[in-house]
């Protein structure tokens, strides 16, 4: 028998000795991971995501939302996992579940939703993936594909590490379910509203407004469905499925007042308390800070800090805090890194603002870069400025990231100091209207296609007297222009 054979059967036996029989799809599936190890890794999983991607700073929401998917998870197939749900502050339409029980909604999806029942297929769908154990059969699937590494590392113990499990990261929240898997929760999602006495009926909408959602934004998807089958097909695959089930099965809890109470006050859209762009100003109300990138690149906001990457992607200035409470023994924490090589760095100030600052050279396992690094003491914390590119390309691009490290400085414009974000508002209407005529009488500060979407109407649906619309409330942040 060849190598080659052996090691074939050797992943054949592999895969029939780790097949059972999952209790919420009654399938046999493979699965190298147990439980144990499937809850330790969606705790260890969590940890990250709170502190990376942010929660929604709502104690009662999150209860609320947190109890309806309790409620629901009770009613599954794996009631005694270590359950949680949370909402992050992300205006995102989104929504995933980590192995073993963590699941998060996002507040840009709970505002394209009527009522809790919609909620309820949104969480029951999530659910249905631990259930199923869909991301832990995939790993598992890529472990026995990855079997000859794990083989090779009989001699090679550098190998081992690269067919270890661990390395797939925070990668699991970017696993891409097959067809089947999406189809598979959305069956299990409804199962699970149907133990929970939701109306099924509301299931479909939430595809509906989806699909309205995606092609509002030109054919991005949001992000919940960019590796799903499509949300029109998916919608008419639940109503046939929901017509099958009997009159007096179907469900009749709804809770749109409840639902929509708890949204009233959500922030609507991106948070500009968190910094935002004008051009490639970045300005930060809450930190109180201004930075300017360098123009023509591209530039994000995120949860961990700013980053900018030069049009041809090779070079790099990121801001974040740091971890040490006075620039110098930031700088130092930094220039004392293993295969870090620091040049000449000195304390002084930036802007008025204390700091330490000097060049660096790394090597990398894509080879030696060089930069810049500078840490400003601001308004109790310590910001690390880091610009950086491949040793050849650095003369390109340090003239231009020196500027951007020198350029940070106090903010003390009011008016964007004084900046609140878009909140939703609850309207009740007194007399017969539709969307497109009460944002000729109420202040619109987004698209009315914006306001009809969230509110699953057309902007020329007639609306009854008496019904609760969701509005959109503030001031919108201008993102033009200077400070």
């Amino acid at each position: 028998m060849t190598i080659r054979s052996r090691l074939v059967a050797t992943v054949a036996a592999l895969a029939v000795a780790a097949c059972a029989r999952n209790p919420a799809t009654g399938q046999r599936q493979i699965s190298l991971i147990g439980e144990g190890q499937e809850v330790q890794m969606g705790q260890e999983y969590a940890q990250q995501v709170d502190a990376q991607m942010g929660l929604y700073d709502d104690a009662d929401l999150q209860r609320y939302v947190a109890q309806i998917g309790s409620r629901m998870a009770a009613t599954s197939e794996r009631p005694n996992l270590p359950w949680s749900f949370k909402v992050i502050d992300d205006p995102a339409v989104n929504a995933f579940a980590l192995p073993g029980g963590p699941i998060y909604i996002t507040r840009g999806i709970l505002a394209t939703m009527e009522n809790e029942a919609q909620l309820a297929m949104v969480l029951g769908h999530e659910i249905g993936h631990v259930t199923a154990r869909h991301s832990v059969t995939q790993m598992s699937s890529q472990q026995l594909a990855q079997l000859g590494l794990a083989v090779g590392s009989i001699v090679s113990p550098a190998i081992a590490r690269y067919g270890q499990i661990a390395s797939a990261g925070l990668g699991i929240l970017f696993l891409k379910y097959s067809r089947d898997d999406e189809r598979q929760s959305d069956e299990l999602g409804l199962r699970y509203m149907r133990r929970t006495g939701y109306d099924l009926r509301e299931a479909d909408e939430v595809f509906t407004v989806l699909d309205r959602s995606s092609q509002a934004e030109g054919g991005r998807v949001p992000a919940w469905l960019s590796t799903h089958p499509d949300p029109g097909d998916r919608a008419r695959s639940i109503e046939r499925a929901v017509a099958a089930v009997p009159a007096d099965s179907i469900g009749r809890t709804v809770n749109a007042d409840a639902f929509m109470r708890h949204l009233d006050g959500m922030i609507f859209g991106a948070n500009p308390r968190e910094g935002f762009f004008r051009g490639g100003l970045f300005l930060h109300p809450d930190m109180r800070f201004k930075l300017s990138f360098p123009e023509g690149w591209q530039y994000q906001n995120l949860k961990q800090g700013v980053v900018a990457v030069s049009p041809q992607q090779d070079a790099v200035v990121q801001l974040a805090l740091a971890r040490e409470n006075s620039a110098e023994a930031a700088a130092r924490a930094f220039f004392s890194q293993q295969g870090v090589q620091a040049g000449q760095g000195a304390r002084g100030s930036i802007n008025g603002l204390p700091a330490v600052a000097g060049a660096f050279r790394a090597q990398t396992k894509n080879g030696i870069i060089q930069g810049s690094a500078a840490f400003i003491e601001h308004g109790g914390s310590v910001f690390g400025l880091l610009s950086y590119a491949p040793e050849a390309r650095w003369g390109a691009y340090q003239s231009a990231a020196d500027r951007t490290i020198r350029s940070f400085e106090t903010l003390t414009d009011q008016a964007v100091l004084n900046v609140q974000p878009l909140r939703i508002d609850l309207v009740r209407i007194d007399r017969p209207t539709t969307i497109e005529a009460l944002a000729r009488t109420r202040q619109a500060v987004v698209p009315v296609a914006t306001l009809a979407l969230i509110n699953q109407v057309e902007p020329q649906t007639p609306l009854e007297a008496g019904t609760t619309v969701k509005w959109v409330v503030g001031t919108p942040v201008a993102l033009s222009g200077g400070n």
